[in-house]
């Protein structure tokens, strides 16, 4: 008999399915679920895992944080791999008894062999003379799976050690160097301050943007815009200067206003829009991100389309197709599918099919589309990420985008103007992939010495900006650049800082006090714990383990030593980290002055529920309840109802700002119920694809990264009515004219 390991139960479903066609048998067994087949004559049965089944953790002894230093938590001997999943385990084990082949059939990568490992590891504790194969394929197609069962290979060993060395690194740097902050700072219990050996450097790239940010200071300048016309067709032109920095030059040129203006150049060229090349990880990440979701949700979708035989294996560094994929094949399925048919057929009316390519590497093949789903068989956000993915393929078989782009030079009052247009000659793959706009902005006809009528001249006021924050997409790519964790645990990464509330905001990611508070303080006087390049070395040694050019054990005690000297460093300053800590973390509770000159702080009841008291209790006793979601930002104003201080609330769906006072005029219609409100309601409660989710727990990709265990760590309470929000005014750009 012979015994198949899958990493999760949906895809350890469709192999059986695929292995058997379609003749599969589900089983209890020590209360798990096994799919019973036969393949090519003999007796096989699947166990699917639930992702790792074993925790990788400190034994008991260590629970009590102030009972013990630290520094001990430094000493791999001390770590333990504890059973997770039971019933899982219990059931491999007494399946393993009466087998006499083992086949690691886990996703194809370095925790995907660290899983597998885990398996066998228990498998022979019961059944020492199995033997072991791996099955590895990128796609769970019936291809990919029979092609890969037909060719089965040696497991690897050292894959899966590299694998468990981040887990135990990660363990100890995480454990230490939390303890340590959380300890010194007075942060015990629900509120600990997070450390990790990645999240902290990552954290660093979003706290010293922001400092670019709040140092940079904004620069007046003025353009100038002539509004034109021939032929009864508008169109504007920009004073070639571009940005007048001298307020008074463009004033001068600006109260003369011209009448006419006559065309003194004109320039004509064709651009060759290039078409995208095939997804990588994250690449894919930045698309997805860019349409709305969080990375982690993003990632969570893209594997259990690749579970259900949708997709391919979506953690992947290539952006070539190698030469084994059928493409014409890919796009005559694809064909069936409804929404996009239309899209297919004219890739494939195409005289010529030529992929493109990025960088190309020995992994998995690029993201790209195995099966076919119509919409309504997949959820709306399985539907958005499945036809994300079939487009970005077809965009890479279209043919590129040509446009013709006019430049005229005018002259108006003796004054240059450029008047810039496009026209799209020839969509290509632009026609198939409509997250990347083609805009047209079409002039009239002009020739040189034509004369064109001027409606008006427009001065607008403008200021140079700061940097972007970044997105998750963004963010991502720069932990990428950096060498900051991998494909797989990158997502998971953002979002325990997320979690942790570090960061808020999806599309723009802006760090809160606390993060400001922790990243200063370690920048200060232990610098090397927010910088990549210690995490980056760690990373190429453990890329050397997968390589069998250095041991497990060797490179965790290295690491070891490293956060001895962090350690050491840091022990010298724990007054200092500890003061400084403290005193930021009061700063970042400080949600504006109360009324008898006190600091008015966030605080939190015996119930967990969140609210401002005076500094000044007991002998002043006001206070204020607050919202039990969303992150809150003091913004240093009062209310110019009431005067009580103003906060700014971040929730999943919206930001908005409010005074404490709830009693104030400006809330008077909040929680009204009416037919509008309702409608309201209902689309707010619509699942968010926008805000942060937590990941699937089915796979551990985080490596407890801060050394602590999940916990859901809810406050149950009620959040304030989004009735009436008073949303942020956008801002409107200063502008004059003349005509």
């Amino acid at each position: 008999m012979k015994l198949i390991v899958s990493e999760k139960a949906i895809a350890g479903e469709h192999i059986a399915d695929l292995l058997s066609d379609g003749s599969v048998k589900q089983v209890s067994v020590a209360g798990a679920r096994v799919f019973e087949f036969n393949w090519k004559g003999e007796e096989v049965k699947l166990v699917p895992l639930r992702g790792h089944i074993s925790d990788v953790e400190f034994p008991k002894k260590f629970a009590n944080w102030r009972g013990v230093d630290v520094r001990e938590l430094i000493n791999p001997k001390e770590i333990i791999y504890s059973k997770k999943e039971f019933n899982i385990i219990n059931a491999l084990k007494e399946v393993a008894r009466d087998a006499d082949l083992l086949i690691i059939a886990t996703d194809a990568d370095r925790e995907g062999e660290s899983i597998g490992l885990e398996a066998i590891t228990y498998a022979l504790s019961t059944n020492s003379k199995l033997k072991i194969k791996r099955a590895y394929f990128s796609a769970i197609t019936k291809t990919d799976i029979n092609k890969s069962f037909d060719a089965l290979e040696e497991f690897d060993y050292n894959f899966a050690y590299s694998a468990n060395a981040r887990r135990e690194i990660d363990l100890i740097w995480g454990a230490v160097l939390t303890r340590f902050i959380s300890i010194v700072s007075g942060q015990i219990g629900k509120d600990f301050l997070s450390v990790g050996r990645v999240q902290t450097p990552a954290l660093a790239l979003v706290v010293d943007r922001e400092k670019e940010r709040i140092a940079f200071v904004k620069k007046p300048f003025w353009e100038l815009v002539l509004h034109c016309e021939k032929d009864s067709i508008p169109f504007d032109a920009i004073h070639s200067a571009d940005k007048f920095w001298d307020k008074e030059k463009a004033n001068k040129i600006y109260s003369s206003p011209p009448k006419k203006a006559v065309v003194k150049k004109l320039d004509k060229k064709t651009k060759v829009i290039k078409k995208p090349v095939p997804f990588n990880t994250t690449d894919f990440l930045r698309a997805a991100t860019a349409i709305g979701f969080s990375a982690g949700r993003a990632m969570d979708i893209a594997e259990n389309l690749y579970q259900k035989g949708l997709t391919s294996y979506p953690r992947t560094d290539n952006s070539v197709y190698p030469p084994s994929i059928n493409l014409i094949e890919i796009l005559n399925k694809l064909a069936s599918v409804q929404a996009l048919r239309d899209s297919v057929n004219s890739v494939l009316s195409q005289k010529e099919i030529v992929p493109s390519k990025g960088k190309e590497t020995k992994d998995h093949p690029p993201i790209y589309p195995v099966g076919v789903a119509q919409k309504e068989n997949l959820s709306q956000d399985e539907w958005k990420i499945y036809e994300l993915i079939c487009r970005r393929f077809l965009a890479t078989l279209s043919e590129d985008a040509r446009t013709e782009n006019t430049s005229v030079l005018l002259s108006a009052n003796e004054e240059p103007y450029v008047a810039r247009g496009q026209i799209v000659l020839y969509a290509g793959w632009k026609g198939v992939y409509p997250y990347s706009e083609l805009n047209e902005n079409i002039l009239p006809k002009l020739s040189v010495g034509d004369e064109v009528n001027v409606l008006s001249l427009d001065m607008l006021s403008k200021e140079t900006q700061p940097p972007n924050r970044y997105s998750q997409g963004s963010l991502i790519k720069l932990m990428e650049d950096n060498n900051l964790g991998t494909k797989s645990t990158r997502p998971s990464i953002i979002q325990k800082l997320y979690s942790r509330r570090y960061i808020s905001g999806n599309k723009s990611i802006e760090p809160s006090k606390v993060a400001f508070a922790v990243i200063d303080s370690l920048e200060k006087n232990c610098e090397i714990v927010t910088k990549p390049q210690m995490t980056s070395i760690i990373e190429k040694e453990m890329d050397e383990i997968a390589a069998g050019k250095k041991k497990q054990v060797e490179v965790v005690e290295k690491s070891c030593v490293e956060l001895r000297k962090v350690m050491d460093l840091l022990f010298e300053k724990k007054d200092v980290v500890g003061l400084e800590l403290r005193k930021a973390l009061r700063f970042s509770e400080i949600m504006g002055v109360c009324k008898c000159g006190g600091n008015l702080i966030q605080r939190k009841g015996k119930t967990g529920k969140r609210f401002v008291g005076c500094a000044n209790y007991p002998d002043c006793t006001v206070t204020f309840p607050l919202p039990q979601k969303g992150v809150l930002t003091p913004l240093n104003t009062n209310c110019p109802v009431c005067g009580v201080p103003q906060i700014q609330v971040k929730a999943k769906r919206f930001t908005y700002k409010m005074c404490l006072d709830m009693n104030c005029e400006t809330k008077k219609d909040w929680g009204k119920k009416d037919k509008k409100d309702d409608e309201n309601k209902k689309d707010v409660s619509k699942k968010d694809d926008s805000s942060p989710k937590e990941l699937s727990k089915d796979k551990d990709t985080s490596s407890k990264e801060d050394g602590v265990k999940k916990s859901s760590g809810k406050i149950k309470g009620k959040g304030l009515s989004s009735k009436k929000l008073l949303l942020p005014k956008s801002k409107k750009v200063k502008k004059e004219s003349k005509k």
